[in-house]
This record gives C-alpha cells, sequence and structure tokens, in this order.
C-alpha cells in the first residue's frame, strides 16, 4: 500500500453541504476500490494565487490514503468531469504528518500553546 495526500479545490460558490457531499463522494469511491482514509481535513475558503474558471477563491479538501495506484486513478478519472471542482492535486509521500494543523485559526493555536 502506497501513501498519498490527495487535496481538491471546489468553487468558491459551494455551499457546505455541497463540500460535505463532495467529501463523501470521494470517500465512497477509495473505500469502494479498497483504499484506506487516514485523515480528512477541510481547509476552508481560501484565496488562489490566479483565477481559475473565473474563480478567485475555493473551498479545500484534503485527504491522507493508503491505496493503491488503481484507486488514485479512479479517484482522479471521477474529479476531472466533476463540474464542482476546480482542480485536484494528488502527491505520493513516505509518511504522513498527522500532529501539524497546518490551516488551524491563529486563535485555536494560542489555545493549543497555552495547555
Amino acid at each position: 500500500m502506497n501513501l498519498y495526500e490527495h487535496t481538491i479545490i471546489a468553487r468558491q460558490d459551494a455551499s457546505p453541504s455541497d463540500i460535505k457531499q463532495l467529501i463523501e463522494k470521494y470517500s465512497k469511491i477509495i473505500n469502494k476500490n479498497e483504499g484506506e482514509i487516514v485523515k480528512t481535513e477541510n481547509w476552508g475558503l481560501l484565496n488562489l494565487s490566479y483565477l481559475i474558471k473565473k474563480n478567485k477563491k475555493g473551498s479545500y479538501i484534503h485527504f491522507k490514503i493508503k491505496c493503491n495506484g488503481r484507486v488514485i486513478n479512479e479517484l482522479e478519472k471521477s474529479e476531472s468531469i466533476d463540474k464542482k471542482l476546480l482542480r485536484y492535486l494528488t502527491v505520493r509521500v513516505k509518511k504522513f504528518d498527522l500532529k501539524t494543523d497546518y490551516f488551524n485559526k491563529k486563535e485555536d493555536l494560542e489555545k493549543e500553546s497555552k495547555k
């Protein structure tokens, strides 16, 4: 089994229920093809560095996945025809960093540092 970090960017006008549906949809594809989701992170609405399909912002969703390459092929094939998505990226990694939350709000980080 290989380790992958997979990020998708949904359109800026996607509602929270749309985001939840996207997470469920792609989680089902991964689980159906014998993959395992280690962690799912919703990074929220972030600015894009340049316009993508007339969008200035996008909702980021990040998956940490244990699977083989066939699962990634199925996942990307499904994502390439999805009109709600702007971009997707898959990176193979040697190990997962499960401790660090890069997109925590500053207030949350301050609370954690006081503990």
